[in-house]
């Protein structure tokens, strides 16, 4: 698709700073809410909350299984339940949102908690860590295979597999990315033949559970579409753990009194992981592509063009949130932040991701007299908004 109107904004700088896509949505929203670029092959950029929340409850219009994010990088096949809209992907969250619930969850946590103090111990020993990479990068990897109860060789490779595809979409390169992602195909491969040759509970396993689930007409679910559920659920959860604890270790870099008062008082993190997840919101956001033109903003959108819904920039919007870029604990409205999304997309492992930020963020605080970040970070590009690499000084107790 070739596009001749001016871009309204530069979606690719690689001079971005830890706060400069802040500062340039909000630029945005107060000039052009609705806005157009040339990067990405062309993209609309939805940046007010109220745009972005028509655009999430309007699944008729807006669609995701044209386009999920911006930049496209599904080359390797169509992966349920993200790929797919209403009412096909149905069958898909019928299957997860029941593993995922918060009581589910929140039996997880002394495995998360586990696996969090023995990241840990080595890093505060030498003092120094890159806390993304290190830290909150291979936590996730290590829950999502426990939680998947992949063999620990196959935990092994995707311990390898995950981070690698996760670095390809990070460069840009679609070339990159094809071999990474079929890695990541055979792990799943691999794990959907051992279930089918030794099924386990499907009240506990998800790969179990996806074999055994039935449509509407009682026929099984595709072989095909559980492998592709399999591969997306496998590396879904890992960037926006590694980005997010980026930035909340260099806001509490930033705001000693913040972090002081955070480790003396530890009940109060569940909040602040709420306050931060709104703030920091680690994808710009998913996108959706229009079946139809429509018209938002006072612009007009054509039939089948992708529009980013930028969670980050709609989380500031200045008419719903006061005073958006500051860090408020006891914030009126935060329950109406969308770091997770709206609607039938509403992020399956919301509870899990939240879960696993308290405990990094908690077990952290808990063994550091106090922490700064050293050097610049590195950032990460479409579609993750946050930090990639961030050099953390450790001072233990």
């Amino acid at each position: 698709m070739t596009h001749d109107r001016a871009s309204d904004f530069d979606a690719i700088d690689p001079r971005e700073d830890f706060d400069s896509a802040h500062r340039q949505y909000a630029e945005l929203r107060a000039r052009c809410p609705v806005a157009w670029s040339n990067d990405h092959n062309g993209f609309w950029a939805l940046t007010r909350h109220a745009d972005v929340l028509t655009a999430l409850a309007d699944v008729d219009t807006f669609v995701t299984s044209v386009q999920n994010v911006v930049p496209k990088v599904a080359f390797t096949g169509r992966r349920p339940p993200l790929h797919f809209d209403p009412p096909e992907h149905t069958a898909y969250r019928a299957v997860l949102n029941p593993l995922l619930t918060a009581e589910r969850v929140a039996v997880l946590e002394p495995m998360v908690r586990a696996i969090a103090a023995e990241l840990l111990a080595p890093l505060i020993d030498a003092g120094r860590a890159d806390i993304c990479q290190q830290f909150a990068t291979p936590l996730p990897v290590a829950v999502f295979a426990r939680w998947m109860g992949l063999p620990q060789a196959l935990e092994a490779e995707l311990a390898i597999a995950g981070p690698a595809f996760v670095k390809a979409v990070e460069s840009g390169d679609s070339e990159a990315m094809k071999p990474t992602s079929l890695a990541l195909y055979e792990i799943a491969r691999q794990l959907v033949a051992l279930r089918q040759a030794a099924p386990l509970d499907a009240a506990q396993d998800p790969t179990s559970a996806m074999l055994a689930a039935r449509r509407d007409d009682g026929s099984p679910l595709p072989a095909d579409m559980i492998l592709g559920m399999v591969r997306q659920v496998l590396v879904v959860g890992i960037v926006a753990p590694t980005v997010m604890m980026g930035s909340i270790v260099i806001h509490l870099s930033r705001d000693r009194d913040l972090q002081a008062r955070l480790r003396a008082e530890p009940a109060l993190v569940p909040a602040a992981i709420e306050e931060f997840l709104r703030l920091y919101t680690p994808y710009r956001g998913f996108a959706r592509t229009a079946k139809r033109e429509v018209c938002l903003g006072g612009r007009t959108i054509a039939k089948d063009e992708p529009i980013a819904l930028v969670y980050a920039s709609a989380n500031r919007d200045e008419s719903v949130f006061p005073e958006p870029g500051r860090f408020m604990l006891d914030r009126a409205n935060l329950k109406e932040h969308i770091a997770f999304g709206r609607g039938p997309h509403y992020c399956a492992g919301a509870a899990l991701g939240r879960l696993e930020l308290i405990v990094m963020l908690d077990e952290l605080l808990a063994r550091t007299a106090s922490f700064e970040v050293e050097g610049e970070p590195l950032m990460s590009p479409y579609p993750e908004m946050g930090p990639w690499s961030v050099g953390l000084r450790l001072m233990p107790r």
